[in-house]
């Protein structure tokens, strides 16, 4: 639950943005026409440019967004519709192009409340972290606030996440209440980020790659009358391939690429040795059980499983070895040295550090 009032860390943020700590939220618009305007309303004074990218609207979000134009709002319009990854990636481009040192994605839709932008930003400025997102995992009283549907949809999609991009202590991975720094995004390779549904996931592989350090804030679950465009079906049916992929290119450039590591080692012989054995053991099994109609000797099973349990054991290690490796030093450098203590105190008992690589 957020504080009441404005945080020690809020007021200073205020102080820092007439010294020049430039802030940008960037937002992604498809036919948001109804929640834009009070949302617009709710960003904070030490927001130094609020970009709303319409991602070729079918309603009156284009009209809107050019009527909320004035000295901090920026209008972006998109030719044609790029999907949300694609619209925050025009976004962050104008921000990073404007010298903006933290960037905000937030949605038009009322979902995100403003009130998190502090705990999202802290991190980044005081040298914690590279990357913060939302968590609305947090505790048991958030969770009942989100529906069923999504509630067993990200916990599916938080673990098959964690295996692909590295970062094992991240969670709800579709949250796309987020805030980087400009140096990651000018690091992002942007052939890597998905232009649509997915480019949360991709986001946290890609930085998986990069070995950025991540944090989870934790925040309430905030749902009213919009819908998402995200269904949990296609989720559950099309995550799964694009994860897999996203896993294999984190191992080759991550763990085999730039440095070959122990974990990389374990798990391809690892890997090896179960589809040996799992191969060997098929083919004694249609040998003696159908062609044959006789009992496999005790050897022969052996033989197969062997191969199986030393194979599994190996990738159980070699995971164990990637949750180990998560680096302690954020690629940014801290921004400011003009925060106190109990701030600082304050964020390191809220997020929840994780990363990956050495």
């Amino acid at each position: 639950m957020l504080p009441t009032g404005k945080s020690k860390f809020e007021q200073q943020l205020g102080q820092m943005s007439q010294h020049g700590l430039r802030i940008a939220v960037v937002v992604p618009c498809y036919n948001v026409e109804q929640y834009l305007a009070p949302f617009v309303q709710t960003i904070p004074d030490y927001v130094h440019d609020l970009i709303l990218v319409d991602d070729a609207s079918l309603d009156d979000t284009g009209k809107i967004i050019d009527r909320l134009a004035d000295k901090r709002t920026i209008a972006l319009h998109l030719p044609q519709n790029c999907g949300v990854g694609g619209a925050v990636m025009a976004g962050f481009a104008k921000a990073s192009a404007l010298g903006a040192d933290v960037i905000v994605k937030m949605d038009g839709d009322g979902q995100m409340d403003p009130g998190y932008l502090p705990l999202l930003i802290e991190p980044l400025l005081i040298g914690k972290a590279d990357y913060a997102k939302g968590n609305r995992f947090s505790s048991a009283l958030s969770l009942a606030e989100m529906p069923m549907a999504r509630r067993l949809g990200n916990a599916v999609l938080s673990f098959l996440t964690k295996l692909a991009s590295g970062y094992w202590s991240v969670f709800d991975p579709t949250n796309g209440y987020i805030a980087v720094r400009r140096e990651i995004v000018e690091m992002l390779p942007a052939r890597m980020i998905h232009r649509r549904y997915f480019f949360e996931s991709s986001m946290l592989i890609t930085l998986g790659i990069l070995g950025a350090v991540v944090v989870d804030v934790p925040m309430a679950a905030r749902y009213g009358g919009e819908k998402s465009n995200l269904h949990i079906r296609r989720a559950l049916i099309e995550f799964p391939a694009r994860l897999t992929a996203g896993l294999i290119r984190r191992l080759w450039l991550r763990k085999i690429l730039f440095s070959l590591t122990m974990e990389a080692v374990l798990g391809s012989f690892g890997v090896l040795l179960i589809f040996a054995g799992a191969i060997f053991g098929l083919v004694e099994f249609i040998r003696y059980a159908i062609i044959e109609n006789l009992p496999a000797p005790a050897g022969t099973v052996m033989t197969a499983a062997l191969p199986v349990f030393l194979g599994f054991q190996m990738v159980m290690n070699a995971i164990l070895l990637d949750i180990q490796s998560v680096p302690v030093t954020p690629l940014c450098e801290r921004f400011r040295d003009q925060y106190s203590s109990d701030a600082t105190e304050a964020v390191a008992q809220k997020v929840n550090v994780s990363g990956v690589g050495r």
